[in-house]
Protein backbone atom coordinates (compact mmCIF):
# COMPACT_ATOMS: atom_id res chain seq x y z
CA UNK A 1 0.00 0.00 0.00
CA UNK A 2 2.82 2.40 0.77
CA UNK A 3 4.41 1.78 -2.63
CA UNK A 4 1.10 2.56 -4.38
CA UNK A 5 0.73 5.74 -2.32
CA UNK A 6 4.26 6.83 -3.26
CA UNK A 7 3.63 6.14 -6.96
CA UNK A 8 0.40 8.18 -6.87
CA UNK A 9 1.99 11.13 -5.05
CA UNK A 10 5.03 11.16 -7.36
CA UNK A 11 2.74 10.97 -10.42
CA UNK A 12 0.71 13.86 -9.06
CA UNK A 13 3.85 15.87 -8.38
CA UNK A 14 4.93 15.26 -11.99
CA UNK A 15 1.66 16.62 -13.37
CA UNK A 16 1.75 19.60 -11.02
CA UNK A 17 5.29 20.35 -12.21
CA UNK A 18 4.16 20.12 -15.84
CA UNK A 19 1.37 22.54 -14.96
CA UNK A 20 3.83 25.05 -13.50
CA UNK A 21 6.11 24.77 -16.53
CA UNK A 22 3.15 25.25 -18.87
CA UNK A 23 2.13 28.33 -16.96
CA UNK A 24 5.58 29.82 -17.42
CA UNK A 25 6.33 28.75 -20.98
CA UNK A 26 3.12 29.00 -23.02
CA UNK A 27 2.53 32.17 -25.04
CA UNK A 28 -0.94 33.41 -24.14
CA UNK A 29 -3.65 33.32 -21.52
CA UNK A 30 -5.79 30.67 -23.18
CA UNK A 31 -2.94 28.20 -23.66
CA UNK A 32 -1.84 28.73 -20.06
CA UNK A 33 -5.32 28.21 -18.70
CA UNK A 34 -5.71 25.03 -20.74
CA UNK A 35 -2.40 23.59 -19.54
CA UNK A 36 -3.01 24.48 -15.93
CA UNK A 37 -6.64 23.37 -15.92
CA UNK A 38 -5.94 19.90 -17.24
CA UNK A 39 -2.69 18.95 -15.55
CA UNK A 40 -3.39 20.62 -12.23
CA UNK A 41 -6.67 18.76 -11.85
CA UNK A 42 -5.02 15.42 -12.61
CA UNK A 43 -2.03 16.17 -10.39
CA UNK A 44 -4.22 17.17 -7.46
CA UNK A 45 -6.40 14.08 -7.85
CA UNK A 46 -3.34 11.82 -7.93
CA UNK A 47 -1.74 13.44 -4.87
CA UNK A 48 -4.99 13.24 -2.90
CA UNK A 49 -5.47 9.62 -4.01
CA UNK A 50 -1.99 8.82 -2.74
CA UNK A 51 -2.82 10.43 0.60
CA UNK A 52 -6.08 8.47 0.82
CA UNK A 53 -4.31 5.19 0.07
CA UNK A 54 -1.59 5.97 2.61
CA UNK A 55 -4.13 6.76 5.38
CA UNK A 56 -6.18 3.61 4.91
CA UNK A 57 -9.89 3.53 5.69
CA UNK A 58 -10.39 6.24 8.30
CA UNK A 59 -12.49 9.36 8.70
CA UNK A 60 -9.69 11.48 7.24
CA UNK A 61 -9.78 9.32 4.08
CA UNK A 62 -13.46 10.09 3.62
CA UNK A 63 -12.69 13.80 3.97
CA UNK A 64 -9.91 13.52 1.36
CA UNK A 65 -12.32 11.75 -1.00
CA UNK A 66 -14.85 14.59 -0.61
CA UNK A 67 -12.10 17.08 -1.39
CA UNK A 68 -11.19 15.04 -4.49
CA UNK A 69 -14.78 15.12 -5.71
CA UNK A 70 -14.95 18.87 -5.13
CA UNK A 71 -11.69 19.46 -7.04
CA UNK A 72 -12.84 17.21 -9.87
CA UNK A 73 -16.02 19.27 -10.29
CA UNK A 74 -14.84 22.77 -9.38
CA UNK A 75 -11.50 23.00 -11.17
CA UNK A 76 -12.70 22.42 -14.76
CA UNK A 77 -15.75 24.57 -14.13
CA UNK A 78 -13.65 27.46 -12.85
CA UNK A 79 -11.22 27.12 -15.75
CA UNK A 80 -14.09 27.28 -18.23
CA UNK A 81 -15.65 30.29 -16.49
CA UNK A 82 -12.37 32.21 -16.40
CA UNK A 83 -11.65 31.48 -20.07
CA UNK A 84 -15.14 32.48 -21.13
CA UNK A 85 -14.94 35.71 -19.13
CA UNK A 86 -11.62 36.55 -20.79
CA UNK A 87 -13.06 35.93 -24.24
CA UNK A 88 -16.16 38.01 -23.53
CA UNK A 89 -14.05 40.87 -22.20
CA UNK A 90 -12.24 41.03 -25.53
CA UNK A 91 -8.96 39.26 -24.85
CA UNK A 92 -7.95 37.94 -28.26
CA UNK A 93 -6.12 34.63 -28.58
CA UNK A 94 -2.44 34.75 -29.50
CA UNK A 95 -1.53 34.25 -33.12
CA UNK A 96 1.90 33.75 -34.58
CA UNK A 97 3.01 36.82 -36.49
CA UNK A 98 4.47 35.89 -39.83
CA UNK A 99 7.64 37.52 -41.05
CA UNK A 100 7.24 39.75 -44.07
CA UNK A 101 8.12 37.75 -47.12
CA UNK A 102 10.82 39.06 -49.40
CA UNK A 103 9.72 39.11 -52.99
CA UNK A 104 13.28 38.33 -54.12
CA UNK A 105 14.67 35.41 -52.17
CA UNK A 106 17.67 34.97 -54.46
CA UNK A 107 19.26 38.19 -53.32
CA UNK A 108 18.59 40.28 -56.41
CA UNK A 109 17.38 43.76 -55.72
CA UNK A 110 14.20 45.03 -57.35
CA UNK A 111 14.84 48.02 -59.61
Amino acid sequence: MVVLAIVLVVGGAFFLTVSAIGLLRLPDFYARVHAVGKSETLGTILVLSGLAVYNGWELSTVKVLFIMIFVLIANPTATHAISRAALRSGLAPWTRKKRPENKDRKGTEAE
